[in-house]
């Protein structure tokens, strides 16, 4: 099963290639996403029960899903089907808009289809080796191909700002990456004495063995690397532009897939942290970087002028808490995993809907996209939506996750870290909630009183209700399988039953 999850998408990418003539063919190549979330969906039926006691015999020497892999596998998935029904009207209203000009010079652009339904499919492929990985070596080599392949979707749009980000995203990426590669090296040399390798299974059954000073310095590398491809702070400086430049469902899969890929390779080391007694090591750096990176969110929330970057700012926010509550350790790694769900969802949502305010108003001006309400009355509702839906307001998911992790801060003593969190989540909502509700309600200089609502695609809004409506019930009820995936991976990273 896991060996067609990973072919499938892999030979749809090649051949987006090769037809790359037939533009109806090469769409309906698109729909692979279906055949991957359904093949994904029998992994789930098939999984025998909580997953505390799955034994390491269970999982192949180079690809195997635990409840880990699992839990992010099922959000690539779930994503990438929704993408490829929001693609498809998104590529017909580029096709229709091919040289409007609009944003100083921000034109939709006729850009080869080929390349981007193809390097979609590959990326799919990319990230789905991420989540099955059981070597160390293979995730590390599954993270760089997603950033080889995610750059061309970058691109996508041929601007002089789409190359600069780019750029800024390859090569900042792969240092990156080069840092987690030197973090494998060192992996490696702990290990060494007892012939350990990279397979994951091996090193948390002989963890104990590992040469603590190697093993430390490996957890660095890998950190520093994984969490700058994550967007943690400081590390984040091509985030901003990457998803800012990016088409609206290439932000969304960047935000709410790529960097949870990134997530799990720096949880493989904090197993391997956990197994040999440093726990409280890795915990601690997790726990520093995860209340810089709110804070650092924060910060450039409260003046950005871009309502894409504003919420590639908002990503930030989100994985300095899935960091913060990982560090915590405790029922916050529960909350953390929840966060990551609900945030995934939530988020792609919310750029899904970006595409439709920048495909009504040609602009990515925060101060020019006013009386959304108005204009498109629908987009309006999902935006408003999804503001309360990201910042965690009863009864989101998020909110739930957002929860745990205050209350295993306060559980545990920690009360001034319990403090600076609900300092920079209330600083984070008002920045939001100010802009948000300026966009939706607000009213545009020379805004012509006959102007035309503009057509919502339903292809394009249908996607974000299905999204916005599952992390609305994870605020209501958290499904039994997925509250036994939970507690399984919580189990798997801290020991925790």
């Amino acid at each position: 099963m896991v060996t067609a999850l990973l072919t499938l998408p892999l030979v749809a990418g090649l051949a987006a290639f090769i037809i790359s003539d037939d533009v109806r063919r090469r769409r309906l190549l698109l729909w692979t996403a279906a055949g991957h979330s359904v093949l994904t969906a029998a992994l789930f039926l098939q999984r025998p029960g909580a997953g505390c006691g799955t034994s390491a015999a269970a999982y192949g020497e180079w690809f195997g899903l635990d409840e880990l892999g699992l839990i992010f596998l099922g959000v690539t998935s779930a994503l990438f089907f929704g993408a490829a029904i929001y693609a498809v009207c998104y590529l017909e209203l580029e096709k229709r808009d091919p040289g409007e000009e609009a944003d100083e010079g921000f034109i939709f652009n006729n850009a080869p289809e080929a390349v981007f339904t193809g390097c979609l499919l590959l990326f799919l492929a990319a990230m789905t080796a991420v989540t099955a990985s059981r070597n160390l070596g293979i995730l590390w080599a599954a993270i760089e191909a997603t950033t080889l392949l995610s750059a061309p979707l970058i691109y996508f749009h041929r601007h002089k700002r789409s190359l600069e980000a780019t750029w800024k995203y390859l090569l900042i990426c792969s240092v990156g990456i080069a840092l987690a590669l030197m973090g494998n090296l060192f992996l490696g040399a702990a290990g060494l004495k007892s012939d350990l390798g990279l397979n994951l299974d091996a090193l948390l059954g002989g963890a104990a063995l590992l040469d603590k000073p190697l093993l430390k310095a490996a957890f660095l590398f890998l950190f520093v690397g994984y969490g700058t491809k994550m967007g943690l702070a400081p590390f984040h400086t091509w985030l901003p532009d990457a998803h800012s430049e990016a088409p609206a469902l290439v932000s969304a899969l960047l935000s709410g897939a790529l960097l949870n890929c990134a997530f799990l390779g720096i949880l493989r080391a904090v197993q391997i942290c956990g197994g040999a007694g440093l726990a409280d090591f890795s915990g601690g750096i997790l726990l520093l970087f995860g209340l810089l990176s709110l804070a650092t969110a924060g910060l450039f929330i409260l003046g950005q002028r871009d309502y894409k970057r504003l919420l590639a700012y908002s990503s930030i926010e989100h994985m300095g808490i899935m960091a913060l509550g990982t560090g915590l350790g405790g029922g916050a790694v529960y909350g953390a995993l929840l966060n990551a769900v609900g945030h995934s969802l939530a988020k792609a949502g919310l750029f899904f809907t970006s595409g439709l305010i920048l495909a009504a108003y040609k602009t990515k001006r925060i101060t020019e996209v006013k009386g959304l309400l108005g204009r498109a009355p629908k987009t309006a509702a999902l935006w408003l939506a999804g503001l309360f839906l990201i910042t965690g307001t009863p009864p989101s998911g998020i909110f739930l996750g957002k929860f745990l992790i205050l209350k295993e801060a306060i559980v545990s003593g920690r009360y001034l870290v319990a403090a600076v969190y609900l300092v920079f989540l209330g600083i984070i909502f008002s920045g939001l909630a100010r802009i948000f509700i300026n966009m939706t309600f607000g009213n545009r200089e020379n805004q012509a009183t006959d102007e035309k609502v503009f057509a919502e695609p339903r292809g394009m809004v249908w996607p974000i209700c299905i999204f916005f409506a599952c992390v609305l019930g994870l605020g209501l009820y958290v499904p039994v399988w997925l509250d036994a995936l939970l507690n399984g991976a919580q189990f798997l990273i801290r020991g925790v039953p």
